[in-house]
């Protein structure tokens, strides 16, 4: 599976080369600081890509002695490597927005650098699509975080466009550093919150609350047949999922009998959660010691030698 995600960073690879030298063609042409922004955060891009390539061939290497639960999580560390650049890129748009609010220039050859924008902006548009549509369906952190850098990327350029317009139109030439520090402010945002998902999954975020739901119902469902849970405990790390749960069954029910209900279970969770890794418990219904052990950390106090 991680062997075909890695088509689609190649492919923002591409689109981030191809905004970098478009964006900074509009950008020598014109002069505007605005467009200037809107290149560097395409610099981004590239470095951001170029990590996603790299964690998602770390997270396609299979489990090992060291690694029991294989790599998944790497793709985190893409998407918060991508987060840090956004902020550096934001100061970095700042200090120069800063400096020419101080000492205005006038834009040059205006027209030409925005047609190029606009070229550049439908290539990060389309590749945008593809990349949170196939981020999306493969649970892939690393090119959803992708993906939503270049759709802000694609909006953070349509207000610049239609910012230097206008400032080509008005002759405000103060308009085009305050357009710039709007772009470094609405990417701050971005780049915190790709920061703030890449924590969560790090600190073994539990599954999404439809994930859960879905679960608890089958769950629900075997417990009519006499059967009981506790200690469900889930976790995401990268696109693989984790669900661990006690199954208290009959005390008289032999090995294989709750054996075979266990894999029931297991069975339905798998066809509910994507690329999911199911650990089942068996416990006795009637002994009330099966309870001891519901917490995160086992309890040996009280337990019968």
């Amino acid at each position: 599976m991680h062997a075909s995600l890695k088509r689609y960073a190649w492919l923002s690879i591409a689109a981030a080369v191809a905004t970098i030298l478009l964006k900074g063609s509009a950008w020598w042409l014109t002069g505007s600081v605005g467009l200037l922004s809107d290149a560097l955060e395409s610099f981004v891009n590239l470095a951001g890509a170029m990590m996603a390539l790299a964690m998602l061939s770390l997270a396609a290497q299979p489990a090992d002695d060291n690694h029991a639960h294989g790599h998944g999580k790497a793709e985190y560390f893409s998407s918060a490597f991508e987060g840090f650049l956004i902020l550096v890129a934001a100061m970095s748009i700042g200090y120069a927005a800063v400096e020419r609010l101080l000492n205005p220039q006038p834009l040059e050859t205006v027209g030409i650098g925005l047609a190029i924008s606009v070229i550049a902006s439908i290539i990060n548009l389309v590749t945008s699509r593809v990349l949170l549509g196939v981020g999306r369906k493969y649970k892939s952190i690393t090119l959803e975080a992708d993906a939503h850098h270049l759709l802000t990327d694609v909006w953070t350029s349509a207000g610049v466009i239609a910012g230097v317009a206008l400032v080509w139109f008005t002759g405000w030439l103060w308009l085009d550093p305050v357009i710039a520090l709007l772009v470094a402010l609405n990417i701050v945002w971005t780049g915190w919150q790709l920061l703030q998902r890449s924590a969560s999954g790090l600190m073994d975020v539990s599954l999404p609350e439809a994930d859960l739901r879905a679960i608890e119902t089958i769950l629900d469902g075997y417990r009519r047949h006499g059967l009981d849970f506790h200690a469900l405990r889930t976790r995401q790390a990268g696109a693989r999922a984790f669900v661990s749960v006690h199954l208290l069954v009959p005390g008289a029910w032999t090995v294989q009998q709750g054996h075979d209900w266990s894999e029931r279970v297991e069975s339905d969770i798998r066809r509910a959660v994507s690329q999911v890794h199911i650990t089942t418990h068996l416990e006795p219904l009637e002994d009330p010691l099966s309870l001891a052990d519901s917490g995160l950390d086992r309890h040996d106090e009280g337990r019968r030698e």
